[in-house]
């Protein structure tokens, strides 16, 4: 994928963009069985559509809990992903060291909220000359975002991109305020907006994050009515079962319907 900003505003339509699969990376046939679905359904509504899936989960409640199934095996998983359905992929980092790590795999490196104001990480993102993903911290209003962005455009990076991800409401909860997404399309890069992360209630007594999924489709309308340039999306055939953020991913076989529900308004708005 040689212009990664170029493909994320490909669609013919005007549509918004898509970054969607499993939270974490569980295994080969289930990554590729989502992006195919996934791939299926984009191509018909003009999505432009990037595989997600972290190769390795380090911010966890609990030590006990799932990681991974291996740096090198997870990252190459994303690498067949890509090159089987010729679509980008995109992953975390968590330390300077893993910018190098991972860029060969995928086409977009993601900086996790809680990570978002790290200058060395930052800075190595920008250097693998990857698309940058930052999402904007819980803690931080999104005009702070502007200095983040810098950091990778001072680096020499230009392929940057910003995603709202929740701001805490106490201790337990998130909340999105949609002002945010015009405020940081003032920086001129793209503007996501994370479903599904969104509707998180973290700090849970048990260590257990829970969730709101019955609200993907609330948040996911306004996001497209406010203008958000793509979507974020986690998604796993069982959540249930989901080694890491069960409690706010959405069902796959629920996607496809909202996908064209939330086209529907993209298309609409368009209009006018």
């Amino acid at each position: 994928m040689t212009d990664i900003n170029q493909y994320l505003h490909s669609s013919p339509t005007g549509n918004f963009f898509l970054l969607a699969g499993p939270c974490v990376i569980e295994g080969e046939q289930m990554a590729m069985d989502i992006a195919g679905q996934i791939k299926e359904v984009t191509d018909r509504l003009n999505i432009p559509y990037v595989f997600k899936g972290s190769y390795r989960k380090a911010n966890r409640s609990r030590l006990d809990s799932f990681t991974g199934i291996g740096d090198l095996k997870a990252l190459e998983i994303l690498d067949k992903v890509r090159k089987t359905y010729n679509i980008p992929a995109v992953t975390d980092i968590h330390q300077p060291e893993e910018a190098e790590l991972a860029a060969p795999f995928v086409d977009i490196l993601q900086i996790p909220a809680f990570l978002c104001r790290q200058t060395d990480l930052l800075i190595a993102a920008a250097n693998t000359g990857k698309m940058v993903n930052i999402k904007k911290g819980q803690f931080l209003a999104p005009g702070a975002m502007k200095h983040a962005v810098a950091k990778v455009r001072d680096a020499g990076n230009n392929n940057v991109a910003v995603t709202e991800r929740g701001t805490t409401f106490g201790y337990q909860d998130l909340i999105v305020d949609f002002r945010g997404v015009p405020e940081m399309q003032k920086f001129e890069c793209p503007v996501i907006v994370d479903v599904t992360h969104s509707l998180q209630q973290p700090n849970q007594t048990e260590g257990v994050t829970g969730g709101r999924p019955d609200m993907i489709e609330t948040i996911s309308r306004a996001a497209i009515a406010v203008g958000a340039d793509g979507l974020f999306i986690e998604t796993h055939p069982e959540p249930s079962v989901a080694k890491s953020d069960g409690a706010n991913m959405l069902r796959l076989e629920l996607l496809p319907a909202l996908l064209e529900r939330l086209t529907a308004i993209r298309l609409t708005i368009n209009k006018f």
